[in-house]
């Protein structure tokens, strides 16, 4: 594959419109050839969780109390205009009625083009969580050196 077709993307916010801006990224990347990666750090982590809803996931209390308010995509909130909670249903409406993808489509669009997901290992020790806490598609748990050799070549976003 040509380097120059190469996306990475550091998926650092867990907030719907921010991740929804990630994989409408990386979906139209991967339609058009490009090799795309997502390292998803810290609240990014949110959208690859195997569990969807608030659960206790981590190690201790602490890191559970952080599992419990990341609650994955179905409750990830939006930065901003939340409304307590109802902005990302009123954003998925709109989406709806103007025939564009879901955030729910769009990750499951990127799971089909095959896409490739990494955790970020740093953050996952932080959070207390493991490998098994996440979804099947994810390739890897990479530290920023390994996923900055990876990336190596193409285009890095941060979002």
């Amino acid at each position: 594959m040509d380097n120059n077709k190469k996306l990475s993307i550091i998926a650092f916010s867990g907030d719907f419109d921010k991740l929804t801006a990630v994989f409408t990224l990386a979906t139209g990347a991967a339609a058009v050839g490009y090799e795309v990666n997502i390292f998803f750090t810290f609240w990014g982590l949110d959208a690859i969780k195997r569990k969807q809803g608030r659960s206790f996931t981590g190690g201790n209390w602490l890191t559970k109390c952080f599992g419990f308010m990341m609650g994955g995509l179905k409750v990830t909130p939006t930065s901003r205009f939340n409304f307590c909670g109802a902005g990302p249903r009123i954003f998925r409406s709109l989406m709806k009625k103007n025939n564009v993808a879901t955030l729910e489509e769009l990750v499951d669009a990127a799971k089909l083009l095959g896409i490739n997901f990494y955790a970020c290992e740093m953050a996952m020790h932080v959070l207390g969580l493991k490998k098994e806490d996440f979804i099947p598609e994810v390739k890897d748990v990479l530290g920023v050196a390994s996923f900055l050799n990876l990336s190596e070549g193409g285009q890095t976003l941060f979002i």
